[in-house]
């Protein structure tokens, strides 16, 4: 039987829980008095809004349960719902704005952009194909997609997504801000960045790990993603090493997916993609099962890496089993045109859109912002340096 968590662990998940409009985590906004686990493994979370009516608190209620639910030995999560005092409010703005000041310990990200690293164990699962096929899924919904390469050695987010071009950049004030590279999927929008962009796509990068991490760094603080950016698709090299726990430390909102295929061997190896994600408190949002079966022209169906891989890492991730893609040619030649087999028709792609539709709808819902308050948003935007008011609105 696994042990509870201690509420240390409890509140270090709930660093991840990030209040849309005042764009910080709700642990240092001083929005968390209290949190404990109970002997039955119940987590009790008490809860401070900034307003009794706040309406962001349905998206702050799914947050905190899926956060702090998917840590190893909670049974449930009770929520207690209370109210920031006047002192409180005032110490949560405070506490907003000097974020908003502290520009070298934040992100690019806006708020309201949820963060998704596409995860794996070991290299060969597909996981930059599950990304790409994702994102243009995604962003065929009328969505606004960011992807980061973050695959520096290995990276082939352009030639799969057919972007190539320099990275533009503009200036900020003082600073310098890379603008990602844009293509139009449908009425969405896909925005890119990978050192692609910046080097040869044969050039071996020959860089030491503090050096690919700086690089995924300056991806998350010196890229304009735009504040109307709906997710933030993160291909992740494969492993546990630098990178990983620079993203965690820099994005503790991140929500990762694991990438493995049917073969128990890779089923394992992946498992360690999801301690990492627990040990840096972050939550496994999924698990995609790639490569799954093959069904040939007579209608045969082969497992030609076995089967039951995917299913058995969601049981012991603890997480759902967000779908199953079957090994089709037309992803692969999809990669290699720069158009993602989503895009078309096939087996493929029809498990593609479907596991979209479970992330936007169950695993990774987007933050509805139309009910909030736009004085409070608008005054804690992290582009803005001071509070904006709108004289009649509540």
């Amino acid at each position: 039987m696994v042990a509870a968590p201690s509420s240390s662990d409890v509140l270090a998940s709930l660093r991840g829980v990030i209040d849309p409009e005042l764009g910080s985590d709700i642990v240092d906004l001083g929005m968390v008095p209290g949190a404990e686990v109970e002997a039955d493994g119940t987590a009790v979370v008490t809860v401070a809004l900034t307003t009794a009516g706040c309406p962001l608190r349905a998206q702050l209620q799914r947050d905190v349960r899926a956060r702090v639910g998917s840590l190893p030995g909670i049974t449930g999560v009770r929520i207690e719902w209370t109210e920031l005092d006047v002192d409180g409010k005032k110490r949560a703005m405070d506490r907003a704005r000097f974020n908003i000041a502290q520009r070298e310990e934040q992100t690019s990200i806006g708020p309201t952009t949820r963060v998704v690293a596409i995860a794996s164990g070991k290299g060969g699962v597909g996981k930059s194909s599950v990304t790409v096929n994702l994102a243009a899924a995604l962003a065929s919904r009328g969505l606004t997609i960011g992807v980061l390469d973050a695959d520096i050695w290995g990276f082939s987010i352009p030639r799969m997504l057919g972007v190539e071009g320099p990275l533009a950049g503009r200036l900020e004030g003082e600073h310098k801000m890379m603008v990602p590279l844009e293509r139009r999927v449908g009425d969405g929008l896909l925005r890119v960045v990978s050192m692609g962009f910046l080097s040869g796509e044969q050039d071996a990068l020959m860089w030491r790990g503090l050096i690919l991490n700086r690089a995924v760094q300056h991806f998350l603080q010196d890229v304009d993603w735009g504040h109307d950016l709906d997710y933030l698709l993160i291909d992740m090299p494969p492993g546990t090493g630098d990178v990983q726990m620079g993203v965690a430390k820099l994005v503790p909102r991140t929500e990762v997916i694991v990438v493995t295929t049917p073969a128990l061997a890779a089923q394992k190896v992946a498992a360690r993609a999801v301690s990492m994600a627990r040990k840096n408190f972050l939550r496994v949002a999924g698990v995609i099962e790639n490569m799954s079966t093959f069904v040939c022209d007579h209608g045969e169906s082969y497992a030609l890496f076995g089967s039951g891989g995917g299913e058995a890492l969601a049981i012991e991730a603890g997480a759902p089993l967000l779908g199953t893609v079957p090994l089709e040619p037309s992803v692969a030649a999809g990669g290699d045109a720069g158009e993602p087999a989503v895009l078309g028709a096939g087996a493929a792609a029809d498990a593609f859109r479907a596991i979209a539709e479970r992330i936007v709808t169950e695993a990774v819902p987007p933050v509805e912002m139309s009910g909030c308050t736009a004085r409070i948003f608008e005054a804690a935007r992290p582009r803005l340096e001071t509070p904006v008011a709108f004289p009649g609105l509540s």
